[in-house]
């Protein structure tokens, strides 16, 4: 049998065990699990990387538990501004979307813009042209709305009312993202994400950005990341990875442990990220508290976590 891989995010940060109550983690565990079906569902088939991580990151970006799609976060003038990127690595082909709204899933309008366009990325009108042109679903606000993404933008306003900033690290990591290697030993990535809670409008993080947040190369890996985007940006972690393997030699693993433990974690870089290389091997180093996160392998053995 040949050999593939999956692994899926949705999201890292301060998870505490006494604010997850067993029905909570129990639906977290389950969004998981539904986006890993997705994915495993084309590669078991002999399908494409590109297309297993697009469905997977779809399955996260419906479930409104994850910041992505329907349940993503609001930013200071309250109202939902999503990015969204895809990167396949045979010919590092990338479509990315930012601060779109409309689109049932942006990872399909990234997808869009990869496929219909000659450029990697597309903000604003033109962006939702192109992605209601290739048969994208869209929706109303009240299909993406939720009260505990309100009530958070709520609080971090009164916060701020009162000369006091959210500290908390989960408000900036609110992301879902998959990678995958098929049978043939592509890889591909794909994340999603609504951002921070009260972000500046019109504020874009490393998600849509390559090599930053989101990065694939047959020659090296597929990375999908969650954290505080203005560092995974400023330190290209994803494409950091790639150049590590390359040019350094390292593995997989020891070049995203590098990255996500020092290069980030030295830097006010909290948050975590998947990867996988052509061989199918898997990663996901995270350097806070926990990060919600799923593999599974042709030998069909689904595993999520939380914790470490």
């Amino acid at each position: 049998m040949k050999r593939f891989s999956l692994a899926v995010h949705g999201g890292a940060g301060t998870i505490l065990r006494a604010n997850l109550t067993p029905e909570l983690e129990a639906a977290y565990h389950a969004g998981l699990r539904a986006a890993l079906d997705a994915g495993q569902a084309v590669l078991a088939k002999g399908g494409a990387a590109l297309d297993a991580v697009t469905a997977a990151v779809c399955a996260l970006e419906d479930e409104p538990l994850f910041n992505a799609g329907r349940g993503a976060v609001f930013t200071s003038d309250g109202v939902q501004e999503m990015d969204a990127a895809v990167m396949e690595g045979a010919s590092r082909r990338a479509g990315a979307v930012g601060g779109i709204f409309g689109p049932r899933n942006p990872v399909l309008a990234a997808r869009a813009v990869m496929e219909r366009t000659d450029h990697v990325m597309l903000i604003g009108p033109n962006a939702l042209k192109v992605a209601r042109a290739a048969d994208v679903p869209f929706d109303e606000a009240p299909y993406f709305f939720t009260q505990a993404r309100w009530d958070a933008l709520q609080s971090t306003l009164t916060m701020r009312q009162k000369g006091l900033e959210d500290d908390d690290p989960a408000r900036r990591h609110g992301t879902v993202g998959a990678v995958a290697c098929d049978m043939e030993g592509n890889v591909a990535a794909a994340t999603s994400t609504g951002g921070m809670t009260a972000k500046a409008p019109g504020r874009i993080g490393d998600t849509p950005i390559i090599g930053g947040g989101t990065f694939a190369d047959n020659a090296t890996c597929a990375v999908s990341g969650t954290g505080h985007g203005e560092v995974f940006i400023r330190f290209t972690a994803a494409a950091e990875i790639a150049a590590r393997m390359r040019h350094a030699g390292q593995s997989l693993e020891d070049a995203a442990r590098h990255v996500v433990m020092v290069d980030l974690a030295d830097h006010d870089g909290t948050g975590g990220l998947i990867a996988v290389d052509a061989k199918g091997n898997i990663t996901m180093p995270f350097n806070c508290e926990g990060m919600y996160r799923g593999t599974v392998t042709e030998a069909g053995n689904f595993e999520t976590f939380i914790y470490r």
